[in-house]
């Protein structure tokens, strides 16, 4: 049985990949790591965004892991340009996963390359792995496994927030969300 953490960051100060943590996503990251202290956590991969590491840095320093940095998990560019409809594209990516906005990624490709890093530590000699992202690609990384997962349910995320997906037999996953606002309130 392999059981994965998926993590969102905590609050941040932005969306740039620059972005560092607030003074309250600070606080988070340690009641985060609190969390997931007595988790028996033996690999922690996070996207290469400030704020995501940062979201996991407390914990990894407690445990005496290193966080090893994977670009795929990095947020998904819904368009390179500015749109002030943007929460509405968004949407429409959950339809239609193949719709693809300009200088943007489409959600079968967002899924495809999250999905392949948690292919990976399955395959691996790791039993409990943290894995951080970002709201939109945690989503679709969800959405992969279950497929009702959607627009709402990524309205519904919180900063931090983590889901717990238990593979006991084959590549589906038993999802639960673990994170509720009273933990860190």
């Amino acid at each position: 049985m392999k059981n994965i953490y998926v993590v969102r960051h905590c609050e941040a100060n932005g969306q740039e990949p620059e972005a560092s943590l607030t003074e309250l996503g600070m606080q988070q990251a340690g009641k985060l790591a609190n969390f997931l202290l007595d988790k028996d956590i033996d690999f922690i991969i996070s996207s290469p965004f400030e704020r995501a590491y940062q979201t996991i840095a407390s914990l990894a320093e407690q445990i005496s892991i290193e966080v090893v940095i994977d670009d795929r998990l990095a947020e998904r560019i819904l368009s390179s340009e500015k749109h002030p409809d943007w929460r509405e594209m968004l949407s429409k990516t959950y339809d239609d996963l193949d719709i693809c906005f300009a200088g943007g990624e489409s959600s079968n490709m967002a899924m495809s390359r999250a999905s392949s890093v948690v292919m990976e530590v399955l395959n691996s000699e790791y039993k409990n792995i943290v894995l951080v992202s970002h709201g939109n690609l945690i989503s679709l990384l969800l959405k992969y496994f279950d497929n009702r997962f959607g627009f709402k349910e990524w309205e519904t995320l919180s900063n931090p927030d983590v889901f717990l997906l238990v593979f006991s037999v084959g590549n589906q996953p038993n999802i639960h969300r673990i994170w509720t606002e009273s933990i860190y309130n």
